[in-house]
């Protein structure tokens, strides 16, 4: 995990909606993808950890810039998080995600929001970020 994702953690100190370990957990999982992490914080808007496939310099993702994206959104009630990928590259066949046209960098998104503890969800997402992974490769190759 990143120093700056580090310390964003460690700053988040209020979590009515206890989301926080998830973000963490989601973090790793992204990390022990290969992915090469930003965090972008909107400070009072959302704190953005984007996931790119790691390789040689700009535009190792391909034609995309990510292939994962985990939103943690400011809420009055608590934050809650919001983990997309690319509608075309994951599977949801417990449908628990939502569709967002043009939602992921102008293009169809699968989002699920997560607003509190769910014991399911992470091995779910474990699976999707798989097969960003695997789709994201495949199009890399010649």
């Amino acid at each position: 995990m990143t120093p700056d994702i580090r310390a964003y953690l460690e700053s988040w100190t209020h979590d009515p909606r206890r989301v926080k370990p998830l973000f963490a957990a989601i973090a790793e999982a992204m990390a022990g993808c290969g992915a090469t992490l930003e965090l972008v914080v909107r400070q009072g808007v959302t704190a953005s950890l984007r996931a790119g496939a790691s390789g040689p310099g700009p535009g190792s993702t391909g034609p995309r810039p990510l292939f994962a994206l985990a939103d943690v959104v400011e809420d009055p009630e608590g934050r809650f998080l919001s983990v997309c990928f690319y509608d075309d590259e994951v599977a949801d066949p417990e449908e628990r995600g939502q569709s967002v046209p043009r939602g992921l960098f102008n293009e169809d998104a699968r989002c699920f929001d997560i607003d509190g503890p769910d014991p399911d969800i992470l091995p779910y997402l474990a699976i999707r970020l798989s097969e960003a992974v695997g789709a994201q490769a495949q199009k890399k190759r010649p």
